[in-house]
């Protein structure tokens, strides 16, 4: 049975699917035919227990890496951290990249401040993002090349919330986005607008936030609108859902569950997504379904996966599906080959994992109830277990 640490889950992810699913390259540069790599740091501020807190208390807005130095992802990445500060330093007002090593003790403390292990930091580094002074604590959940931090971040330093008074607002606040949660009031000193403005801040990195008290300006947003409301816009099944509850916990719940598709596809480019990373980080049981695209039979496979997640919604269950060749990684990891998909593996909350062959499209519900009445044995890859993947 394997059993990992929520801590780890990152770690776990890049151990499901292949290192270019991280969106950093598989290895370091070469140079006249040595490997080299940017030690020194010119625009990266390097902090320890002695000067961190001074530091952030001079930023509204700070992202620092937890590494280990002979950690290769740290190797890999610190080139593209470095080029992206550089470039950020001349931002208005600037995004500070900061580091700190965590295999010095006089970190060790720093460092699980933040829940940061050891292990943690040597397996892979560990980006965090520091707000209003470090008042606020996010994980960093975007991409890990220069180009890609650096248009993330940007994206991160703007307000938690926009305020839309003009249709010009209204397309810079949906353009690019496929999911957009608005709050309509009345009245911005209340405690509805506080509580969204929290969830906007602790969300912030995974959805877009706008709010406004003209319902007219958003898309289909005729009167009348009975606020206060939260709008969310999505792509999928009908064009917005509204929710009256501004309890944080409430919303918050809401937001994720009403912006998630009943099927999540996943791909080797989109695992940095913050909506792919949110799932894996969940408590949810993580179901997913890995088909030979083009096969031609796989059409009718995804149809009852689409039905079969739809009856789920709300019930604890996120449903992915991918091709084979997206997630190698992951079915060489369940001791499984490309050439026996369709397979279905699951994730429990305490992170077990399961792996079964599909051999008709209802075998996928047959699977799930197989998982809920406990009859699924966890993959391990010991001989006890032999039996189970020879079924494959």
């Amino acid at each position: 049975m394997m059993v990992v640490s929520k801590k780890s889950i990152l770690v776990v992810i890049s151990l499901l699917v292949p290192v270019s699913f991280l969106g950093i390259s598989a290895a370091p540069k070469k140079k006249g035919g040595k490997i080299k790599f940017e030690d020194e740091s010119e625009f990266v501020l390097t902090l320890t227990k002695s000067n961190f807190s001074d530091t952030v208390s001079k930023h509204k807005f700070v992202v620092v890496e937890f590494y280990a130095p002979w950690c290769s992802y740290h190797k890999i990445l610190t080139p593209e951290y470095e080029k992206a500060a550089s470039i950020l330093s001349s931002h208005d007002p600037p995004i500070v990249l900061a580091k700190v090593d965590t295999t010095k003790k006089k970190n060790n403390k720093l460092a699980a401040k933040y829940g940061i292990s050891d292990i943690d930091s040597q397996l892979q580094p560990v980006l965090k993002i520091l707000r209003k002074r470090g008042k606020v604590v996010q994980d960093y959940k975007g991409p890990r090349d220069a180009n890609g931090i650096v248009a993330h971040l940007k994206k991160q330093a703007d307000p938690a919330s926009i305020l839309i008074m003009t249709y010009t607002e209204t397309k810079a606040v949906f353009g690019g986005h496929d999911v957009v949660v608005v709050g309509l009031f009345t009245n911005f000193a209340r405690e509805e607008f506080q509580n969204f403005i929290s969830v906007a801040e602790k969300l912030q990195p995974e959805f877009r936030f706008a709010h406004t008290w003209n319902a007219t300006l958003l898309p289909r947003g005729e009167p009348p609108v009975k606020m206060p409301i939260v709008r969310l816009f999505k792509p999928f099944d009908e064009p917005f859902v509204d929710f009256e509850d501004f309890h944080i916990d409430a919303l918050e719940n809401f937001i994720r569950e009403a912006s998630s598709p009943p099927v999540t596809i996943l791909t080797k480019d989109n695992t940095n997504d913050p909506s792919i990373v949110q799932i894996f980080t969940s408590e949810d049981v993580k179901v997913i379904l890995l088909l030979d695209m083009a096969d031609k039979g796989s059409n009718t496979y995804k149809a009852k996966y689409d039905e079969i997640a739809k009856s789920y919604k709300g019930k604890g269950m996120r449903f992915l599906i991918s091709d084979v060749e997206d997630s190698y990684g992951m079915v060489k990891f369940l001791g499984a080959d490309k050439n026996q998909a369709p397979l279905l593996a699951l994730e429990s909350g305490d992170r077990k994992k399961y792996v079964k062959p599909i051999r008709a499209p209802d075998d996928i519900a047959t699977c799930i109830q197989e998982y809920e009445g406990g009859n699924l044995v966890p993959y391990e890859d010991t001989e006890t277990n032999q039996v189970a993947k020879d079924e494959l």
